[in-house]
């Protein structure tokens, strides 16, 4: 007896399709299936960031030429250019990179960076000029025909010791940031002969007009009839912070030199004498 199929008509049909399906896939072009894939690869466009734009003031200071007040006056006298316009503006906006800066008509550029220590005697002012006439810090070194400088922080005038100089703006603000904690060490001669129990004192600091003053360390170094010298360590950089902790303790200061900014250290270098930084002091420094 002949077998009849129980497949029925339409199963047939959905088996057909199902294979003219898969052959169709398999013959799909490279190039379609390439093309497909792109779309899928689509992704939005890398935004490159602007660089930053100072003030035309700033970023002739930041080359390392000029002070940022001397760059304003400069503006303001209408000697400086910018892409051959003269420019009376202190504040506008500038990129040095892509635009070019002139005075007088000579083009500004970078200057190799120098990094100076000096022995500051008492007397001085750490200021480019001083209204009431006194002497100044760059008194001591104008006729040393070094470039422009900055100093690195600041001695008031009754201070002495080592200060530091430099025109490279971006290593000043890392050496003086507060959160590189860059140790300063002081030998200070007192009023007095504080015991244990002061110098405890001002290592848990004190209060003066809201601010909480202390120093990283203290240690009495000699004594002698009436005074004594403390070798101070401050971890901070406070206003006549020294000066203001030992007045609210009772202990005048009768000389106060700084002896080291980190491992940059005063050493021998004569009063009103100054030397130029070696390489690792500069990187250490900047760490």
């Amino acid at each position: 007896m002949r077998r009849h199929s129980t497949r029925s008509p339409s199963g047939c049909e959905s088996d057909h399709l199902r294979r003219a399906s898969i052959a169709s896939r398999a013959r799909r072009s490279p190039s379609a299936r390439s093309a497909a894939s792109s779309v899928a690869d689509v992704r939005p466009p890398v935004r490159t960031r602007p660089a930053p734009r100072h003030g035309l003031a700033r970023v002739i200071s930041k080359l390392g030429i000029a002070s940022r007040t001397q760059a304003a006056r400069w503006v303001a006298e209408g000697r400086i250019a910018v892409d051959g316009r003269t420019q009376h503006d202190a504040e506008r906006p500038t990129d040095a990179s892509r635009e070019r800066i002139t005075l007088d008509g000579t083009p500004l550029a970078a200057r190799e960076f120098t990094y100076l220590a000096l022995n500051k005697p008492r007397g001085y002012v750490t200021t480019t000029s001083d209204e009431r006439g006194r002497d100044t810090v760059y008194a001591l070194l104008e006729a040393a025909g070094l470039p422009w400088l900055a100093p690195v922080g600041r001695l008031d005038k009754a201070s002495e010791g080592l200060l530091l100089f430099t025109n490279d703006t971006a290593w000043a603000a890392a050496v003086t940031a507060p959160d590189t904690h860059v140790h300063k060490t002081y030998h200070v001669q007192v009023d007095g002969l504080p015991d244990d129990a002061l110098l405890a004192r001002m290592r848990a600091g004190v209060d003066d007009a809201g601010e909480h003053l202390a120093v990283e360390s203290v240690r009495e170094l000699r004594r002698g009839g009436k005074h004594a010298w403390l070798e101070i360590v401050l971890a901070e950089g406070r206003n006549r912070q020294i000066r203001r902790i030992l007045a609210l303790l009772d202990l005048g200061v009768l000389r106060l030199v700084r002896v080291a900014i980190g491992d940059v250290a005063l050493g021998t270098l004569a009063k009103g004498g100054w030397r130029l930084l070696e390489a690792g002091e500069v990187a250490a420094l900047q760490r």
